[in-house]
């Protein structure tokens, strides 16, 4: 009733945090690249298969439309999760066990470490730490992983594998993303004011940071160190000017390898008899199933009995979702022919993506795996991923077919 009045709302084509309301209250937040795009997705007809019921529902009982506009990608990431922790909406904790959104923290000690962890380890690390912060709750850990790879950038950090005051330079102080914690070489008073920008940056106070920069800068050019106040002026136009190339290639290529989430994504056709074709994606991410990223898709287009054919409308259908993260290895049940359409496919999508075929025995066990299998190291993954796949869509296969029987 109100999905035709919200889907006329004109939003601009510009990064932001949108909310879907009822009455008085939130119930949902995410964040975009562009406004206007990513709202317009919530009303494609195809919205229950793409985003499944939940979010079909959350739609389907909206009463209104609110949106922020943002300066960058990076900020709506930040706002979007400061706005979740604060309105705790329904649909976006539902949708996805919270437990296994990503937070930043921050440790308690004269050089304070800065690291990602889920929520659900969130309360054991202060056995092991003193926290000084935590930030979150990220629903997306790759666009986090960005975030925080531009923030070190600027203010290079100490992270859980830097041991403070080793005299032993760590590995990121050679790449320049540890200030040398680990060597002596920075003091804590200037440590303390990094990770204090750093605070800012995830409590959504960039012109505090901007305005501190500036103060230092100018207090260093008076001292004639013009060094520092070189090193400032560089840290204020970077924030200034934040490029989103990052944050939007990360959006439409793939999920990074780390503790930004590692997603395998397996499809798998399933007929009844050539009839009633079913196609079905599986998630998985740091080998943990995302029942919420779950997907089926009638094929239509495929002709009877055709697996190929179906593979191909599947994969097709998929990957003109933008929206959704893409990523780092494709599963496939199949042989040779089901591999080679699927790499056809992907390969247009750039070398990134990994493209594994299953092949299965006439038991339909796994007999053997096919495709870019050079240094993989996610084989108990790809088998585990493959065998819920199948019994994901023959689920739904069977479910459909009963449903048309009593029609």
């Amino acid at each position: 009733m109100n999905s035709q009045y919200l889907r006329r709302k004109k939003l601009p084509d510009s990064p932001g945090v949108y909310f879907f309301k009822k009455g008085k209250g939130i119930s949902y937040i995410g964040r975009a690249t562009s406004l206007r795009d990513r709202t317009r997705s919530y009303f494609s007809k195809d919205l229950i298969n793409t985003r499944g019921r939940l979010i079909f529902e959350m739609v389907d009982k909206a009463e209104a439309l609110g949106f922020v506009k943002t300066d960058s990608v990076l900020e709506a990431i930040i706002m979007e999760a400061n706005l979740i922790k604060k309105y705790q909406p329904k649909y976006n904790t539902d949708e996805k066990d919270d437990k296994s959104f990503n937070y930043v923290v921050i440790t308690k000690e004269d050089f304070p470490q800065i690291f990602t962890v889920r929520g659900r380890n969130l309360k054991l690390l202060t056995t092991d730490y003193r926290l000084l912060a935590n930030f979150g709750p990220f629903p997306n850990g790759s666009a986090l992983y960005e975030a925080l790879k531009f923030i070190r950038r600027i203010f290079p950090y100490r992270d859980e594998k830097c041991k403070a005051l080793v005299g032993k330079p760590c590995f990121n102080r050679y790449i320049g993303l540890c200030p040398g914690t680990c060597t002596g070489e920075i003091s804590k008073t200037e440590y303390a004011k990094s990770v204090r920008y750093i605070e800012q940056i995830f409590e959504g106070k960039k012109a505090a940071v901007i305005r501190g920069l500036e103060k230092e800068m100018n207090q260093y050019a008076q001292s004639m160190q013009f060094e520092k106040a070189g090193e400032a002026k560089k840290k204020l136009l970077a924030l200034k000017h934040i490029r989103d190339v990052a944050f939007i290639k990360n959006e439409n290529l793939k999920a990074p390898r780390g503790n930004s989430g590692f997603r395998i994504e397996s499809y798998d056709i399933a007929h009844m008899g050539g009839k009633n074709t079913v196609g079905a994606m599986v998630v998985m991410t740091d080998s943990e199933f995302i029942k919420k990223d779950y997907r089926t898709f009638n094929i239509k287009g495929a002709k009877s009995g055709d697996d190929v054919g179906a593979l191909s409308e599947l994969l097709n259908r998929r990957f003109r979702h933008p929206e959704w993260p893409f990523p780092s290895i494709v599963v496939i049940d199949g042989g040779t022919a089901q591999l080679n359409a699927a790499n056809k496919i992907i390969g247009g999508f750039g070398d990134s993506i990994k493209v594994i075929s299953v092949v299965k025995d006439l038991k339909h066990k796994a007999r053997e795996i096919l495709g870019d299998t050079e240094n993989l190291k996610e084989k108990s993954d790809i088998f585990r991923i493959n065998a819920e796949t199948h019994r994901f869509v023959i689920g739904k296969l069977r479910k459909s077919t009963r449903r048309q029987l009593l029609i």
